[in-house]
């Protein structure tokens, strides 16, 4: 059959308005239901973490579609009595000629949006970046050779529909299981999803893969032509082995936990600038250009606090909590894990919000202090310890910011909202009146005040 005739006649073309025009909708609505355009193309933007986006609708209605047409030509096969009527034909190369335009809709359906995506971001692709598009596409191919096979011993109108509903339907549903995890993460739609600077392990995109690839492999065996008992021990050794390969695919994915298989993290350039504090920024997040005036906000900001009279450290690095990862590294005297990209960036505050982000990380008090307000024992320490802080703010000008995040925070705490935070800006209010050295005096009895009062210690 040339091509002009196959392309005629198979289902993947006449059936490709409707796909195509799903993939439309769902690229063009859902993709960007939660994020605008503008939001998307202002970053953070790494690309294998906007190919996992891109690809999380569309692995379940590739899978679906490859099945349902496979089952279609398989019974199309029989029908026509294809193999019987060229018995000297490999079986496996019939298959595949009538397979091909299955498959190329199948992969249609997840190469379109990667490739909408990237050019959307202007994002070059790696292999890093294309691994869970290839194999989302190994496994199109695997669910080719299973539709075809079920197209042999089913009925093709009855079945066609039925196992692309079924799939679809499975694979979606995998999202809901807690326990055990394993189909979660063999279903071929990865259940983790990528952070910024992240990548997928290659046991991560292998698992599933060979989980589904194991069954094909069962039924390409029972195409194959030999005489006598060797067919049988062939077709016998082959449901055996994709028995264990799956078994063992199943037993190391259910090691995994909820949205959490295997990725490798830290792999985003990064720019950085200066020493002590050397500012870094990640390369694609947003608001790189921005890298002096950032460091220059922190360099300031710092300055201004122990001229004031606050003790504050100056870390050897300042960095980007873009490029923590995952495993998220808790800040140390030498280095600050600061959101720089997203403060400095077109949505985040601008440089108010980068010295912010420096209160937050460099006034320390001598004890420690409850992670909540509802954890902590009684609530008095709240008027010293804030209007300290709120001093510390107003001093490098970032007390809008401060404000406005303990003032929702006291709304959903408090029932006197308002009056805690009348007390908190008149103490640090007055504190702002008194001469230079008086101030750092007060700073220093407010924060002896708030450790007293809390009743944790002094524990630094």
């Amino acid at each position: 059959m040339n091509l002009r005739t196959r392309l005629r006649t198979t289902p993947a073309l006449w059936t490709a308005p409707i796909w195509l025009g799903i993939i439309g909708f769902y690229y063009f609505y859902a993709l960007h239901f939660e994020d605008s355009y503008q939001e998307v193309v202002n970053g953070p933007l790494w690309a294998p973490e906007q190919v996992e986006v891109a690809l999380s609708y569309f692995y379940a209605f590739a899978y679906a579609i490859t099945l349902g047409l496979a089952v279609w030509e398989g019974g199309r096969l029989k029908r026509d009595g294809v193999w019987q009527l060229a018995p000297g034909r490999s079986r496996h190369r019939v298959a595949a000629h009538m397979l091909a335009p299955v498959v190329a809709a199948g992969w249609l359906v997840l190469a379109l949006p990667v490739a909408m995506r990237l050019i959307e971001t202007r994002l070059v692709p790696t292999p890093a970046a294309l691994a869970p598009l290839i194999m989302a596409m190994g496994i199109v191919c695997a669910y080719a050779v299973i539709g075809c096979a079920l197209g042999h011993l089913t009925p093709r109108m009855i079945s066609a529909p039925l196992s692309a509903v079924a799939v679809f339907y499975v694979i979606v549903e995998t999202v809901k299981y807690d326990d055990p995890t394993w189909p979660r993460h063999v279903s071929g739609q990865p259940d983790t999803s990528l952070g910024f600077g992240e990548e997928y392990g290659a046991v991560t995109l292998l698992v599933p893969f060979l989980f589904v690839a194991a069954p094909a492999a069962t039924a390409a065996a029972w195409w194959i032509r030999t005489a006598g008992q060797g067919r049988w021990a062939i077709r016998g050794g082959a449901a055996v082995a994709a028995v264990g390969l799956m078994s063992t695919c199943a037993h190391a994915a259910g090691a995994w936990d909820i949205a959490d298989g295997p990725v490798t993290s830290h792999h985003a350039a990064a720019r950085c600038t200066g020493s002590a504090p050397r500012v870094c920024m990640a390369e694609t997040g947003g608001a790189v250009e921005k890298l002096d005036q950032v460091r220059q906000q922190v360099v300031t900001s710092t300055a201004k606090l122990r001229a004031a009279g606050v003790n504050v450290r100056m870390p050897a690095t300042v960095s980007d909590s873009l490029l923590n990862g995952r495993d998220r590294k808790a800040s140390s005297d030498t280095t600050w894990w600061l959101p720089l990209s997203r403060q400095a960036g077109q949505t985040g505050g601008g440089m108010t919000a980068v010295r912010y982000a420096v209160l937050r990380h460099s006034v320390t008090f001598p004890c420690a202090f409850p992670a909540s307000f509802e954890s902590a024992r009684s609530a008095d320490y709240v008027v010293n310890h804030d209007a300290a802080m709120l001093w510390a703010a107003a001093v490098i000008d970032a007390d809008r910011p401060y404000m406005a995040w303990r003032k929702g925070e006291y709304g959903g705490v408090f029932q006197n909202p308002r009056q805690v935070l009348n007390k908190v800006t008149q103490r640090a209010g007055d504190a702002l009146k008194l001469p230079a050295k008086q101030q750092a005096d007060w700073f220093h009895e407010e924060q002896a005040k708030a450790c007293r009062l809390v009743g944790h210690g002094t524990t630094s």
